[in-house]
């Protein structure tokens, strides 16, 4: 197995090679996580053709079995809130080493065999000696895996390429449902009063 980097892939062989690796790793985490994790094909192919984004490929012989996308211009990405980082990162943000790991697959065969470990060495090295600061998201599925999930592995990641941080939370979103269907239709009307907290900045 080898890594090579890229930045602005053009050539749409490699693209659907590529898209196919993304579907096919994502496909465990459609009915795991509420959100829908996968980019759009059209979405997709603007990211890695766009060079202000790292690819890295992880190889075994000549099929790319694991892939990391990283964002080096946060205001490119529709994910992250640059005003955010301006207000609590304006130093990291005005040198540009607010990067963003945009996605990070592993085919589900090779998910076992040290695939993350071959390809993050690589790519967190190079963002370790830049001194980025390295912001990521993770569905809760991936956190109540064994081991401590995502965020402890990042840790772990980071120290073995020589640059042992703690992982920061940030923000934790979550997601309701209310079902209506269920709802009895003999209770009490609510007082507007109960609902002032909706009005609170």
């Amino acid at each position: 197995m080898f890594v090579t980097q890229h930045t602005g892939i053009w050539d749409r062989t490699l693209l659907d090679r590529l898209w196919s690796l993304y579907e096919v790793a994502y496909e465990p985490m459609a009915e795991a996580a509420v959100t829908n994790e996968l980019l759009a094909r059209i979405e997709f192919d603007e990211v890695l053709r766009d060079s202000s984004y790292r690819v890295w490929l992880l190889w075994d012989g000549e099929e790319p079995v694991a892939m990391c996308v990283i964002a080096t211009d946060i205001a490119r990405s529709r994910f992250l809130s640059t005003a955010y980082f301006e207000a609590r990162y304006p130093t990291q943000l005005r040198n540009g080493t607010v990067h963003y790991i945009y996605w990070l697959v592993v085919h589900p065969v090779h998910a076992a065999k040290g695939a993350i470990i071959r390809l993050a060495k690589e790519c967190l090295a190079l963002e370790a000696h830049e001194g980025a600061l390295l912001v990521f998201d993770t569905p809760e599925a991936n956190e109540r895996s064994t081991g401590g999930g995502f965020a402890r592995m990042m840790e772990r990641l980071a120290k073995m390429v020589g640059a042992p941080a703690p992982v920061q939370l940030l923000e934790v979103q979550r997601y309701y449902a209310i079902d209506l269907a269920s709802a009895r239709v003999d209770e009490e009307p609510l007082d507007s009063s109960e609902l002032d907290f909706a009005l609170l900045p």
